[in-house]
């Protein structure tokens, strides 16, 4: 059975999966890792989602604030043993759930060429790709998506 936790970026299992997650981009990544992990530092996360499945985590997403209305979507995970069982697609939707609470109305985000798996997830869950933003306008190996929520 799979259990969403609505928590922060202090929750260990959090933290736990963010080392997994960076150790799998860092391989992906190759030389350009150190130029995205500026962008993705954890602390001061408020909102953050642990996926459990029979009490173990393996999943986790977050959200920031973007800009008015707008979230952004950071530290998508899910354990390799677990893929393929739409948790990802869960803690997405808790996450888009979680945004339009706080009355967002749009979600944003970045992930890389190397990871079609998320893009495919992202498409599948009614992303639209977008013109590279902010810190990622001029970099090729990175795509961008939004969402509008409602």
């Amino acid at each position: 059975m799979l259990e969403l936790k609505r928590t922060d970026s202090d929750n260990t299992d959090f933290i736990a999966l963010v080392k997994l997650l960076d150790a799998d981009l860092a391989e992906r990544d190759g030389d350009e890792h150190a130029f995205y992990a500026q962008f993705n530092k954890t602390n001061m996360l408020k909102h953050a989602i642990v996926a459990y499945e029979d009490g173990r985590p393996v999943g986790s997403g977050a959200i920031r604030e973007f800009g008015p209305g707008t979230m952004e979507v950071k530290r998508m995970y899910t354990v390799p043993e677990s893929r393929g069982k739409r948790i990802a697609g869960a803690v997405l939707a808790e996450l888009e759930k979680w945004a339009a609470e706080m009355n967002c109305t749009k979600c944003v985000l970045e992930t890389g060429i190397r990871q079609p798996e998320a893009i495919a997830l992202y498409k599948r869950s009614g992303y639209i790709q977008i013109a590279n933003y902010g810190q990622y306008l001029n970099v090729e190996n990175s795509v961008c998506f939004e969402k509008i929520l409602g």
